[in-house]
């Protein structure tokens, strides 16, 4: 990485040499989706398959002795950046396998009360709507207002009523409002519930503290967090482990296995059965130590002074429609809207065309908020905001965005 200190303020363009894909051309508003990879991670995996080319936990030659040490090496990495113990972090591809682990692999039974809300990515919604079907628990998703702010009173009744889990994002990946789980998480403890949060819009842009949360299980990606595809990161209290069953089980996550029996391993291995994506993992624990060099503070302070900017600069334009609410200290770095007369596809060509603006368009994997509370079933255009961006990029896409919406047309196509 490049020489930089944990200062007062971000250094966003020593931090932008450390990304090769930014280049003139390109501005990048897309990282809510997945976001860029520095040199420094790009380094870390090439080091892997140049110099220690080997699988992990099953060789006792040097190679093999290394890799394994890199990949505890960036347990350790995750663990200091979410504040947790190494031995509560799992290794998974995504933030949808861990929740999909949690789920499935919880003693769920009939009757059991779990709550979601009307504002979760699909990966935390659909999965308790297969459970309803399967094991007959009594779901109860929280609903929202116009603004996609949750009904907190409601949560915490039907918390204080019975319930076996709560599952819930922190941060809306179409609103980008931040919900209150440490709130949500001392109600749970008082009424002896648990709690799994969607970290995945979180995790990468502020400093989270799981024992400050008090939740139980927190799902985060690297592909969100400077690091690589296929790799991700579930959070598991350790006094919890053994009580939740793997979604794989084989090489690796076993003890000892007989003819007629198996144990599995203690630990967060019992949940990695297989050889794991190595390279991924040990990018993953980079990436997280580029960000934690860097200082999550820093992100988060970067994020919102760009985001006070692009809500001030989208304010004034009568022809936006601004899902959420329009008050920077509310939000993270992720604004959705839609221009008056033109579908959210549209809008997202023409920004790439006029000044290679990339943004999201579409749905979000967020159905249920889109249809019943947002009322839009062609989808939003979302625009988010990283370390690497500018006030720059953000003043390019806000007038690039006044001239598609005055013409219908960036004037390129």
């Amino acid at each position: 990485m490049q020489s930089l200190e944990i200062i007062a303020m971000l250094n966003v363009e020593a931090v932008r040499k450390d990304f090769p894909f930014i280049r003139p051309g390109r501005v990048y508003l897309d990282s809510s989706s997945s976001s860029l990879t520095p040199e420094p991670v790009l380094a870390r995996m090439l080091e892997y398959y140049r110099d220690y080319r080997a699988n992990v936990g099953r060789g006792i030659y040097a190679a093999s002795r290394r890799a394994t040490d890199e990949i505890e090496a960036a347990r350790k990495k995750l663990a200091r950046l979410i504040n947790a113990n190494p031995e509560e972090i799992i290794f998974v591809r995504n933030t949808s396998e861990a929740m999909n682990l949690v789920a499935s692999g919880l003693n769920l039974r009939p009757g059991d009360k779990v709550i979601t809300t009307i504002q979760e990515h699909h990966s935390n919604y659909i999965i308790w709507l297969r459970e309803k079907a399967r094991r007959r628990i009594d779901l109860r998703v929280i609903g929202a207002d116009a603004l996609g702010d949750l009904n907190l009173s409601e949560i915490h009744g039907e918390i204080e009523k019975g319930a076996k889990l709560v599952s819930m994002t922190h941060v809306s990946n179409v609103l980008g409002v931040r919900n209150p789980v440490e709130e949500i998480g001392k109600v749970c403890r008082e009424n002896g519930a648990l709690l799994l949060v969607d970290g995945a819009q979180s995790v990468p842009h502020m400093r989270i503290d799981v024992k400050r949360i008090g939740c139980d299980f927190l799902a985060f990606s690297g592909h969100k967090m400077c690091g690589p595809t296929g790799a991700g990161a579930l959070y598991i209290r350790k006094d919890l482990q053994g009580d939740l069953e793997p979604l794989c089980i084989g090489g690796g996550s076993i003890e000892d296995v007989g003819v007629d029996y198996y144990a599995l391993r203690a630990g967060p291995y019992r949940f990695e059965a297989g050889t794991p994506a190595i390279a991924e993992v040990i990018g993953m624990g980079a990436a997280a130590e580029y960000l934690m060099d860097i200082g999550m503070e820093n992100i988060e302070a970067h994020e919102a002074e760009l985001t006070r900017e692009m809500l001030e600069g989208m304010k004034g334009n009568r022809k936006l429609k601004i899902y959420g609410s329009i008050d920077p200290k509310r939000r993270n770095g992720i604004i959705s809207f839609n221009v008056e007369g033109m579908d959210p596809h549209d809008v997202a060509i023409d920004l790439d065309r006029a000044a290679g603006i990339m943004v999201r368009s579409g749905h979000h994997c967020a159905l249920p908020l889109m249809k019943e509370v947002l009322r839009i079933g062609t989808g939003s255009v979302r625009a988010s905001v990283y370390l690497y961006n500018t006030k720059s990029e953000v003043r390019t896409f806000v007038e690039t965005l006044s001239k598609i919406s005055e013409s219908g047309t960036g004037g390129a196509g």
